[in-house]
């Protein structure tokens, strides 16, 4: 018998044919889709990238923080001071966005990685609301009140007059069509490059870390670098995508940007109820939780008693998400990352 480990299934190459006719509809899609469609998707696209983000660092990192949206605000305050204050275009600005909350991330893991367990989740709350008080006095860019992006910076954005001098639209529905390139663009990146991230050996040492951190030690795991980095390329892709959403608004204050409910608790239901711990998980809870949204919203806070009752019961009934519960009974895995010891007779050719 020959051995060889191997992490792709027939499953996988499916998914992998349909997800490249997917997105491929999803860039001609401004050609016939209006306008409510477009700003539908890039809410799904920008909470799924959010979502994802989230997922590798409590459900491969084990670090379950409840302070996300301290990059999402950091990102989009600083995409906001590059436009007001330095005259950059929005759309490279988006990249200072993840800059920031890069650098906000560093002395948040400085003192957030001496806390365990529940400890650490409030310490990274409690450390996004102290980042929210100090954004609200920043004068320049309307202090507790907010602002917004400048007509000229808005009008003569990278892009706009090319969207709509291919689709004949007007200013503000080129901005929607440009943005939601931009959050499918990101979105791809993001689970294209998580999912290379965990069929490599950083990946495979992420889990190790958060299976057992003392055993991944003893066989050489750097594990503290490994948390540094899952938390670092977190914040920096979240910085990013809050960056961008704030690009659509074109309107921000702090308690939009710092908004636990929308940026945090929103993220935390989609990747419970899909699936923590697994790429198609939040893809399946993002889809979940739009439906509801669009079916209950009207309700106002009976929508969120709703939200919270289906979390429980997702919870009890399926503890790793409902995507859990469909591959432990179906053997399917859309995005394979699990290794697997498969056995060849030289011989007869059989597996």
């Amino acid at each position: 018998m020959r051995y060889r480990v191997q992490t792709r299934t027939r499953a996988g190459h499916i998914a992998g044919f349909v997800a490249l006719g997917l997105i491929a509809l999803a860039i001609v899609l401004p050609v016939f889709a209006g306008r409510g469609l477009i700003q539908d998707m890039f809410f799904i696209l920008t909470m799924l990238v959010l979502a994802q983000f989230w997922n590798l660092l409590a459900g491969y990192g084990g670090l379950v923080s409840v302070g996300q949206q301290a990059f999402v605000g950091m990102g989009a305050y600083a995409m906001f001071g590059a436009v007001i204050l330095w005259g950059v275009d929005p759309i490279p600005a988006i990249l200072a966005g993840g800059v920031a909350a890069l650098l906000l991330a560093v002395p948040t893991a400085y003192f957030a990685f001496r806390l365990q367990g529940a400890y650490f989740a409030i310490g990274t709350w409690v450390i996004a609301e102290v980042t929210r008080l100090m954004v609200a006095q920043w004068k320049a860019l309307g202090g507790g009140t907010g602002t917004s992006l400048p007509r000229e910076a808005t009008g003569d954005m990278w892009g706009v007059s090319a969207v709509q001098a291919l689709f004949g639209l007007r200013e503000a529905a080129a901005r929607d069509v440009l943005a939601y390139w931009l959050a499918l663009a990101l979105a791809v990146a993001t689970i294209g490059g998580i999912y290379w991230l965990l069929r490599n050996r950083l990946g495979l040492a992420l889990s190790a870390v958060r299976d057992n951190t003392e055993a991944a030690k003893s066989v050489g795991v750097d594990a503290g670098r490994m948390k540094w980095f899952v938390f670092l390329i977190a914040a920096f892709g979240t910085g990013l995508c809050g960056a961008l959403i704030f690009v659509q608004t074109a309107r921000i204050s702090p308690d939009a940007a710092f908004n636990v409910s929308q940026w945090t608790a929103y993220v935390i239901f989609i990747v419970v109820i899909g699936g923590i711990g697994t790429i198609e998980g939040p893809i399946l809870g993002v889809l979940i939780f739009f439906a509801l949204q669009s079916a209950f919203a009207d309700y106002g806070s009976w929508y969120l008693f709703a939200l919270g009752i289906i979390g429980i019961v997702v919870m009890l009934v399926a503890p790793r998400g409902l995507w859990g519960l469909f591959s432990d009974r179906t053997g399917i895995h859309l995005f394979p990352v699990q290794r697997r010891l498969v056995g060849r007779d030289i011989s007869e050719g059989e597996t």
